[in-house]
């Protein structure tokens, strides 16, 4: 009964009775079944109930002894916690379930919801980032929901100090949602508190995790993985070189979502993830137009051809083409794989990738920083030791 970091395993069928909700909760609140083994549990039996039946003796063979499942009180208190708190349960497959993060292969089975649920049916945008951020930062925040707002798109964010909460602010009366790291219902942190009344009025919170669970340190990079999950990209308004927010970039390299980066000032180091981003090939952000367009075209969000051609002629000129974040950390092992201790000429590792020397080239000046390969007389190359 390990745990994997992503499920395979096809969706299973939405819960279509309370007794069916019920026991998708007592399920997934058993000890050891996170996300993977729920999943694997529901193909192999077929329904909730089914599963919790067997999960002592597939604990039992997994060398687990005296396993006991989730008790129904434990799920009866939760399930009162969200009336007491007008929580939504949110099961994987049912239509209030946001169909973006329903994509992704370690989509929560089940969410609670407290708001405006209508909020995930219009297209998402994810703004993320420092939690010291500077008056600049916060203004560049505010200055690109108001305007992706005025467009039509909701926000995304983790209801942080810095970036998220300038940006939850600057969505409220246009479209926010909140991913909680803990429970629904407990406000992270303190000072939030009025916000996220605001967000539970106006817009909508969201969280995986069981209701009255205070946030620990473990819940946030698993918190992130939704916020890019329920968005169509990812827009990150400075973050340190190590940082959650770097964290949720690359879940939504993962999932297959944009990442555009505000650039910042090479000495402030609140600015250099994103610069790194930028480096590594995230579209740099200037204006909301930088962010609308990198955006896909959903083809059910455009009625009509006609429709097509005026939402593409508003559009602002596509910056040059580039590597994507993917396409540039592909390159770097190619070129790994290919260089050993004894030194190789450039030329002959182009011709042997099938690269241009116009990739190649920056890809091994950011290698060379990085202090993976060494550059020697003659156009030679080789790995560092």
């Amino acid at each position: 009964m390990t745990e994997d970091q992503n499920s395979s395993i096809h969706p299973p069928l939405p819960p279509t009775t309370e007794d069916d909700r019920f026991s998708w909760l007592r399920l997934l609140r058993s000890r050891r079944v996170g996300i993977t083994t729920f999943y694997r549990l529901m193909a192999e039996y077929g329904t909730a109930q089914n599963a919790l039946l067997a999960l002592p003796e597939v604990a039992r063979a997994a060398g687990v002894s005296g396993y006991e499942i989730c008790p129904p009180g434990v799920v009866e208190a939760e399930l009162k916690a969200a009336k007491v708190a007008n929580a939504r349960l949110l099961c994987l497959g049912s239509p209030e379930y946001p169909s973006d993060l329903a994509q992704i292969s370690d989509a929560p089975p089940l969410l609670w919801a407290i708001g405006d649920l209508s909020l995930l049916t219009r297209p998402c945008v994810a703004m993320v980032g420092a939690r010291n951020a500077s008056s600049l930062g916060t203004r560049m925040a505010r200055a690109l929901v108001t305007e992706m707002g005025q467009q039509g798109y909701v926000i995304a964010s983790g209801l942080a100090r810095g970036i998220d909460t300038a940006a939850h602010v600057a969505s409220l009366k246009t479209g926010t949602i909140a991913v909680m790291a803990g429970g629904v219902d407990q406000i992270y942190p303190v000072e939030n508190t009025e916000l996220a009344h605001d967000i539970a009025t106006s817009g909508l919170r969201l969280s995986e995790q069981p209701m009255g669970v205070s946030p620990i340190a473990r819940h946030f990079p698993k918190r992130n993985r939704i916020i890019s999950g329920l968005s169509r990209a990812v827009v990150v308004v400075e973050a340190a070189a190590k940082s959650g927010s770097l964290i949720t970039a690359r879940d939504a390299l993962d999932q297959g979502r944009e990442v555009l980066a505000v650039p910042g000032h090479p000495f402030d180091t609140r600015a250099a993830g994103c610069n790194m981003l930028i480096r590594d090939g995230a579209q740099l952000v200037r204006t909301a137009g930088d962010i609308v367009a990198a955006l896909p075209i959903v083809e059910d969000e455009v009625t009509t051809e006609a429709a097509t051609e005026d939402l593409l002629s508003a559009l602002p000129a596509p910056p040059p083409e580039k590597r994507s974040l993917r396409e540039t950390a592909e390159l770097h092992q190619q070129i790994l794989s290919r260089l050993g201790p004894s030194p190789l000429a450039e030329d002959q590792l182009i011709r042997d990738l099938h690269a241009r020397a116009g990739d190649v080239g920056p890809a091994l000046v950011d290698l060379e920083l990085d202090g993976k390969i060494n550059r020697q007389p003659g156009g030679l190359l080789s790995l560092s030791h």
